[in-house]
């Protein structure tokens, strides 16, 4: 196979990588750009933090993503800035000379992920908007030196960079069909490739399926990368709702999902570090099934559906009923998750979205729990509940939401709703939280719903 992009201005040619070869492999082993460090190899500790360019008008839209779960495929026709990047001819960007004046490298494993996620909130890449803590969260610093860090991006102005030359040699680079992986452009080029290779492994952002390959060690066999299908890219928003194309990045979508309700932002805030919410995708998220997931608890709770396609044919079907069982979805062969509609909740619902987990940022769920209340006349009229690490499948609670419908809204209510999830949920123990504590913290996510209805600061954070 050939992978064409432009490191630099200099264009890179790749004829002898694997489907499932990584750029940071490739970079240090190939290229000796080391500056890009691995830390995790699983996009959790940002130590390979890179920026990826797509040409836009006349400029490049840059998005800082991790390199170690980033196949080499996905980047094909696009740009890479390493850390190298920046300081060629040796002499260091502003950035750069101020993290080394003010001690923000102490061992410096990770100061070159630091500095690419800092550059590109300085050059206005995806995310440049976001507090300077939310746009390094995605960076560990194991020697804890994050004051000087965030002392130093502070300090730095606004870079602009005239990618003007950039873009144009970007759209030279137009990709072709490889014979061991495919990267589709169109929807219906993606639904012909599933009738002739149903089992196919779709691949978007790859923060997951990366993780298969880089701890799992597993081989994908017939990969087809849909990050580039234009109509799998749309955002449509109106009065009804928000419909989004399977492959919107999370931090694509992020402004208009909080405005659909700000738990349903903070939530998509935490999902990961920037970089993870630079590749991870709505669908994708889905589309995987896990009984976790942190998205599709939310999504159901506010009655989400989903529009599946095969060939010419599609069907939608509540978000609720996608997910069969552990690892198992409604899904057949050659199928695939074409968009997600989520309806706008009414403006007197009330709507609560919590995610708990043992690391506030860049964390999986150990619990997430999502309530979705329409009052009327002080009476519950209807309860939507559903929670994610709770079960095989995210899934809603069914004797949680018949003990609140029909039901006033009062403390009396919620703690017989409380009782009831024992009936609706026998979780597990694992490596984020026991079955006891699980229970016990579903339980009071709805008590949080009521302490937060009654004006009451529900966390730390919020009595601040």
């Amino acid at each position: 196979m050939t992978v064409r992009f432009l490191l630099d201005d200099t264009i890179v040619e790749i004829a002898d990588a694997a489907p499932t070869a990584t750029l940071l492999d490739h970079l240090r082993y190939r290229l000796r750009r080391t500056g890009t460090k691995e830390g995790c190899a699983e996009g959790d500790c940002g130590a390979c933090t890179v920026l990826v360019g797509e040409p836009v008008d006349d400029g490049v839209a840059w998005r800082a993503v991790n390199a170690c779960i980033l196949f080499l495929p996905m980047i094909h026709g696009k740009a890479v800035l390493t850390v190298e990047s920046l300081s060629q001819g040796g002499a260091p960007t502003a950035l750069q000379s101020c993290m080394a004046r003010n001690g923000s490298s102490q061992c410096g494993f990770c100061t070159p992920g630091f500095v690419m996620s800092l550059y590109g909130r300085a050059v206005g890449a995806a995310g440049h908007d976001l507090p300077v803590a939310d746009v390094i969260a995605g960076n560990l610093c194991r020697c804890t030196g994050y004051g000087p860090i965030l002392d130093a991006a502070r300090d730095v102005p606004r870079i602009d960079r005239d990618d003007r030359q950039l873009a144009a040699a970007l759209r030279g680079l137009a990709p072709e069909a490889q014979p061991t992986w495919f990267a589709p452009r169109s929807a219906d080029e993606l639904a012909a490739l599933l009738i002739e290779h149903p089992h196919a492994r779709l691949i978007a952002g790859a923060t997951d399926v990366g993780l298969w390959v880089t701890k799992g060690l597993r081989d994908i066999d017939t990969p087809i990368f849909i990050g580039d299908v234009a109509e799998l890219r749309t955002i449509t928003e109106d009065v009804a709702g928000v419909t989004l194309g399977a492959a919107v990045r999370y931090a694509e979508a992020h402004d208009v999902l909080a405005r659909l309700h700000p738990d349903l932002g903070e939530l998509v805030r935490r999902i990961g570090g920037l970089q993870v919410r630079n590749a991870g995708t709505i669908g994708g998220n889905i589309a995987n099934g896990s009984p976790i997931g942190d998205g599709p608890p939310a999504l159901i709770a506010l009655g989400a559906t989903l529009v599946l396609r095969r060939g010419d044919q599609r069907r939608t079907l509540a978000l609720e009923d996608y997910f069969l069982a552990y690892g198992k979805q409604d899904r057949a062969p050659g199928e695939f998750v074409e968009r997600i509609h989520i309806p706008r909740p009414a403006p007197d619902a009330i709507v609560h979205i919590a995610k708990l987990s043992r690391r506030f940022d860049s964390d999986i769920s150990a619990v997430c729990g999502a309530f979705h209340l329409t009052l009327r006349d002080g009476v519950i009229a209807e309860a939507l509940v559903a929670f994610g690490g709770m079960a095989a499948t995210p899934r809603r609670a069914p004797a949680c939401e018949a003990t609140l419908t029909g039901a006033p809204f009062t403390e009396a209510t919620i703690a017989r709703a409380v009782a009831a999830l024992r009936e609706d949920f026998a979780p597990l123990t694992d490596v984020r939280g026991s079955a006891a504590y699980r229970q016990e913290a579903a339980g009071n996510l709805l008590w949080r719903l009521w302490h937060r209805e009654q004006g009451e600061p529900v966390s730390v954070r919020e009595a601040l």
